[in-house]
């Protein structure tokens, strides 16, 4: 076998000493479900795995623990009424409790430290329905299946003796595991902006919009910044909190705008594996703008007892057939679960 026609075990070391081996590590608990295999690999085994990379910090999320709360709204423009009958994509506004994060279980870790970031959000519609959605700012996912969920968070843990993940277990993966070709050569060249207001934040799996008249429409979407990038500097590598106080600092001078971009699939592009771009030139259309204005501590905040968990939707909308949605649900259950349970814990304790 070529070597060079592969991620060979020297590229695949240089990638996890600038990071990406982490990044992977941070990444996959987004995904990982409890429902998962007939060999009962539970999402209890998928968290300790996860514990023994990032450690137990108790009454936190599970992943993407160092966030910041957010407050705005959405204006609908109705362009994606003909798609969807979800209240929420007629003409008006519908508001939003929204976090930024950044990927890890470490609360306490600098905002640099992690290139990936995410977007949750959720929004509350006028008759009752919810809509919450959690993105990432990257294009598509390492790998398809829930099963190489956890033989990839297997292969990416640091050895005892080293610190640092197996040069010998990754190149294996890899060699098993083809479609994250793709990923690592993203990750590899991507740059890091400076800013979350600059971040375009990607639903990665497919949904379907469902129209009054019963038609399934499978999308994608994007959360699409207003404001211009900019790339990671030296000096945001001396502050550990810069995203949090860039967009504190930010808002005071006025909201952030993002604009709601539906990504229409066409025949033969797939909805149930998140690896696989779509074409660049599938029909898109902007159903509205996320106006947000206002930025409040997570823990006691209002995101921080939200489960942003993916399978809420509102009639009009619907999952795809992506296995890994029913995989994320229940990662999300069970870390909220656990982090709630802790934070009575602590409570109770300083009564």
């Amino acid at each position: 076998m070529n070597i060079k026609a592969h991620i060979n075990k020297q590229t695949l070391v240089r990638l996890a000493l600038v990071g990406i081996i982490p990044l992977i590590l941070c990444l996959l608990f987004l995904w990982a479900g409890g429902w998962l295999t007939p060999e009962r690999l539970t999402s209890d085994k998928l968290i300790n795995v996860l514990q023994q990379s990032g450690g137990i910090h108790k009454g936190y999320r599970r992943n993407h623990a160092k966030g910041i709360c957010v407050l705005g709204n959405f204006i609908s423009n109705g362009n994606a009424s003909t798609l969807s009958r979800a209240s929420i994509f007629s003409k008006g506004e519908t508001a939003v409790t929204g976090r930024f994060a950044i990927a890890g279980g470490n609360p306490g870790a600098p905002d640099y430290a992690v290139p990936v970031r995410s977007m949750a959000l959720s929004f509350q519609q006028a008759n009752g329905e919810q809509w919450r959605t959690g993105m990432n700012a990257m294009p598509f996912f390492p790998v398809s299946s829930v099963e190489s969920f956890y033989e990839l968070q297997a292969a990416t843990l640091p050895d005892p003796a080293t610190g640092k993940p197996n040069p010998e277990k990754l190149h294996a993966f890899v060699m098993k595991h083809p479609e994250v070709k793709p990923f690592f050569a993203w990750a590899k060249q991507y740059t890091p902006s400076s800013s979350w207001a600059s971040d375009r934040f990607n639903s990665l799996n497919a949904f379907r919009l469902i129209d009054r008249a019963g038609n399934e429409h499978l999308v994608r979407w994007s959360m699409v910044p207003h404001t211009r990038f900019s790339p990671l500097s030296d000096a945001d590598k001396q502050n550990k909190d810069f995203l949090q106080q860039d967009l504190a600092h930010r808002l005071e001078q006025g909201a952030l705008e993002w604009d709601l971009v539906f990504t229409l699939a066409q025949a033969g592009d797939e909805g149930n594996d998140a690896t696989k771009a779509w074409p660049a030139d599938r029909k898109t259309i902007n159903a509205g703008t996320l106006v947000l204005n206002k930025a409040l501590p997570q823990q006691q905040g209002p995101c921080n007892d939200i489960n942003y968990d993916p399978l809420i939707l509102p009639d009009g909308m619907a999952a795809s057939d992506d296995p890994i949605l029913n995989a994320r649900s229940s990662a999300y259950a069970k870390s909220y679960n656990l982090r709630t349970h802790e934070q009575a814990q602590q409570a109770g304790a300083h009564l």
